[in-house]
This record gives structure tokens, C-alpha cells and sequence, in this order.
């Protein structure tokens, strides 16, 4: 304490390196465990690198970033003109800039002896504002009672996409929605509730063990949405990697990682590995679509 008190804190110099040092980054939870795998895989590679991770809601992770409290955010948007120029305001140094590392899917859950296996955007906003309240209004023979819609959390990105492209910028049916503390916990839910629909991102529900990824956890059922209404089989799909690639799922999103921080540090290194081929393995096998790897799609036949 004594020797650092008398520095000029303007003269520190920075030591990390692409591939050493220590450095903290946000990441929405929605993606904490495919951050946390690809910080594990990065480590393994570099002994001399260190990454703490926060991992929150997406509107935290962007504070996170204005304030300069990180510099490193794994977020389902790029920042807006308005948040990129108050950082540059902030530290003309700082160049905010977005990569684009995956696709992701929003996978709509319910319980596993939940018969129902169809919805449209349609029913689903009507849900969302509280238009529809019962399964039975989704399904006349249904005995479930309310639904109970969960998501992670009241500030997430899946929140605002609900919001803004499924609704349409219609308010959600606040009173009505529960917010647990992330999306663990929104699964744990909809294995244990009857009744529940649940609103969590696709890599949550993955089975790392079917490499073919024509499979989910088997704790719950996976809705197939449909764009138009009513919902049919024909016009319905599952978050598979092949449906988020051709957008055919209509709950699709990109997945960025946006830095802030100077070229050459660790966070731009770690933002270069998420990007390369070994970083974009980690990104397929969680049931995402790599964004700068190749990839191949295969013809296939659902059956619900």
C-alpha cells in the first residue's frame, strides 16, 4: 500500500498480453454457460491468462460497459449509436466494436407430460400480454389450469426480445410473468411445474451427447412456433442449428461480443479465440450456430 500510494495512477502502464494477464468481462447470463466453457478452453490454452467473468442480465452487462467497469460484454445485441458514442465520450481511446460469434434461438418449454407441442407467434404474443391466460384456451381438452409463464430475469435479453419483436413493442403482462434468477432456475421450474411455459435461450436445453443436435433435454418439451397461425406441423419449428442457420425458427437472435478495450490486450485475445475455429466448435456443440465457421445442413423429417 505504501509503494502504490505514491504513483501517479496516469503512469501505470497496462501488462496483459493477447494471451496473459488478468481481466474481467460480462456476460448475459443467457450465454454464462457457453462464456464459462469457452473461458475454461481459453485458460487451458494459455496458462498465464486469467478471465473473471460476471455474469447478468443483459441490461446490467451493457451498464457494465458504459461505465467502463468491463470492457468485454457477451451480449444478443450490438450497442447503439447513442451507448457507443458515451464511451468514446468517456475515453477517446476506447473504439466500441461488435463481433458476431453465433445465432441463437429462444426455445419456448413446458413440462414433459404437457400434451400441447404447437404454438404461433400469434398465440404466444396473446400469452405474453395476457390475452390468453389458460391452456385450455390453447387447447379445449387441456385440464392444466393458469399458465404460468417464467423467464430468467425482469431485465433480460429475452424479456426485451419478447417484448419488442414477438409483441411488437406491446407492454407484457408484468403481474403475470415470473422472473426467476436465471436461466438454471427457469429450467429447474418447468421440469418441476405442470403448468408452466418457460421463455429460456436454446443452449440451456441442448443435448451435448446427440451429435446429430436433433435433440433436447428429455426433462422437458421443446414447442415447435410457427410464423403463421394456426400452428401446424407444416409450417412449425424447433430451435435446431439448421432452423436458427435458415431463420426458419422464427425466436432467432445473433449472439455478439462487444469490446471495448485497446487491440493487443487479453480481452481482444479472448474476443479473437471466441471468433476462431476452436472457439466456434464450443459455440456448435451448445446448440448455437457458429458465426465465422463453415457449416453444412442436412435434410431431415419431424415428427412431433
Amino acid at each position: 500500500m505504501l509503494i502504490f500510494s505514491g504513483c501517479d495512477r496516469k503512469k501505470i502502464t497496462r501488462t496483459d498480453t493477447p494471451t496473459s494477464g488478468v481481466a474481467t468481462l460480462a456476460s448475459d447470463d443467457c450465454y454464462g454457460n457457453i462464456t464459462q466453457e469457452e473461458i475454461d478452453v481459453f485458460e487451458a490454452l494459455n496458462q498465464k491468462a486469467f478471465l473473471l467473468p460476471i455474469y447478468t442480465s443483459e441490461k446490467e452487462a451493457v451498464e457494465l460497459l458504459l461505465n467502463d467497469s468491463v470492457r468485454l460484454a457477451i451480449l444478443s445485441r450490438d450497442l447503439t449509436e447513442a451507448e457507443k458514442q458515451h464511451i468514446k465520450a468517456r475515453n477517446r481511446q476506447l473504439v466500441p466494436r461488435a463481433q458476431k460469434i453465433g445465432v441463437d434461438g429462444i426455445a419456448i418449454i413446458v413440462h414433459k407430460d404437457n400434451p400441447d407441442s404447437l404454438i404461433s407467434l400469434a398465440t404466444l404474443q396473446k400469452v405474453m400480454t395476457g390475452k390468453v391466460r389458460a391452456w385450455r384456451e390453447l387447447n379445449a381438452s387441456s385440464k392444466l389450469g393458469e399458465i404460468v409463464v417464467v423467464f430468467d430475469n425482469p431485465t433480460s435479453s429475452t424479456v426485451y426480445f419478447m417484448r419488442d419483436t414477438v409483441c411488437g413493442g406491446e407492454p407484457l403482462a408484468t403481474e403475470r410473468l415470473h422472473a426467476l434468477n436465471n436461466n438454471q432456475a427457469v429450467l429447474d421450474y418447468v421440469i418441476q411445474t405442470p403448468n408452466a411455459l418457460g421463455v429460456i435461450g436454446v443452449n440451456w436445453i441442448s443435448n451435448p451427447h446427440d451429435t446429430t443436435q436433433l435433440s433436447f433435454n428429455s426433462k422437458i418439451r421443446v414447442l415447435a412456433v410457427s410464423r403463421t397461425h394456426p400452428a401446424t406441423y407444416g409450417s412449425s419449428y424447433k430451435p435446431y442449428p439448421a432452423y436458427l442457420y435458415l431463420r426458419s425458427y422464427p425466436l432467432t437472435r445473433d449472439v455478439y461480443a462487444v469490446l471495448t478495450d485497446l487491440r493487443g490486450t487479453l480481452l481482444s485475445g479472448f474476443t479473437h479465440f471466441v471468433a476462431s475455429d476452436r472457439g466456434q466448435r464450443i459455440i456448435l456443440k451448445s446448440g448455437l450456430v457458429p458465426a465465422t465457421k463453415p457449416i453444412r445442413t442436412v435434410q431431415i423429417k419431424e415428427h412431433f
